[in-house]
C-alpha cells in the first residue's frame, strides 16, 4: 500500500480503533510524518521479519506489539534429530530490550503457508515450555514417530509420538506445564484414540497458549 492508501482506510475506519499491521510496507518514516502528533494514537503490529528496530523507531510512542515466528519449519522426520530446542525469548524481552507494550508469535505452526501438503510420512507433536534452567526462556520439543518411511498409518504414527511424549511427561523433568491440552493428550494415550491430525494440531496450539497465559499471570 501506499501512504495515501493507508491513511484514507486508516480515516474510514478510525471509529472502529483499526489496527495497522506491518508485513512488508516500505515507506515507515513517510507515513509516520504523515499521521504527525497522531502517531500516538496509534496500535502497530510489527511482523518482524518485515520490521527491523530501525522500521519500529518511526512509531515511538505509540502502541507497540512485536510478532516473532518462533517455529522452525522443517519436515517432520527432520525434527526427530533436533528433540529439543529454542523457541523465543520474547515473553521476557519484549518490554525492557526491545520497548515494545506486546508481543506475539505464530504458536507452534509458523508464519510460512503452503497449499500443498499429502499423507505425512512421520507424525510429530510440537509442545512448547518455560525453561527454568535457561533463564524462563521458552524452548519447544518435538516429539516424533519412529516409523517415517512410508505415508501409512498416521494413526500408529501418532501413537509412536505420543508414546515418546508420555514417557517424557511421567519421567518428571519434561517442564512441560500440565495444561487442559496436556490432559487430552494423556486421555488420548489412555484410550488409545486416534483424533486426526487437525486435531493434534490444535492441541499443540492450546498448549501452547495456555502455557504463556499461565506465565504471564
Amino acid at each position: 500500500m501506499t501512504v495515501d492508501a493507508v491513511t484514507a482506510c486508516y480515516g474510514q475506519h478510525v471509529d472502529h480503533q483499526p489496527v495497522l499491521i506491518h508485513a512488508g510496507f516500505t515507506a515507515p518514516k513517510a507515513l509516520a510524518v504523515e499521521f504527525g502528533e497522531r502517531v500516538s494514537g496509534l496500535t502497530n503490529v510489527f511482523i518482524e521479519d518485515h520490521a527491523n528496530t530501525l522500521y519500529r523507531k518511526h512509531f515511538e510512542g505509540s502502541t507497540r506489539i512485536l510478532i516473532r515466528d518462533g517455529f522452525k519449519r522443517r519436515k517432520n522426520s527432520e525434527f526427530a534429530k533436533i528433540p529439543v530446542e529454542e523457541f523465543s525469548e520474547l515473553h521476557l524481552t519484549f518490554q525492557s530490550d526491545l520497548g515494545m507494550n506486546g508481543f506475539g508469535d505464530f504458536l507452534t505452526v509458523g508464519d510460512a503457508y503452503s497449499d500443498g501438503g499429502g499423507p505425512a510420512y512421520a507424525v510429530a507433536i510440537h509442545l512448547t515450555f518455560i525453561d527454568p534452567n535457561a533463564d524462563e526462556v521458552m524452548h519447544i520439543y518435538h516429539f516424533v514417530s519412529t516409523t517415517n518411511d512410508t505415508p501409512t498409518d498416521p494413526a500408529g504414527k501418532f501413537a509412536q509420538a505420543l508414546a515418546k511424549l508420555i514417557e517424557k511427561l511421567d519421567g518428571g523433568a519434561s517442564h512441560i506445564l500440565e495444561t487442559s491440552a496436556i490432559q487430552e493428550f494423556r486421555s488420548l494415550h489412555a484410550k488409545g484414540h486416534f483424533p486426526g491430525l487437525g486435531y493434534v494440531k490444535k492441541l499443540s496450539m492450546k498448549h501452547h497458549i495456555e502455557t504463556l497465559a499461565a506465565y504471564l499471570s
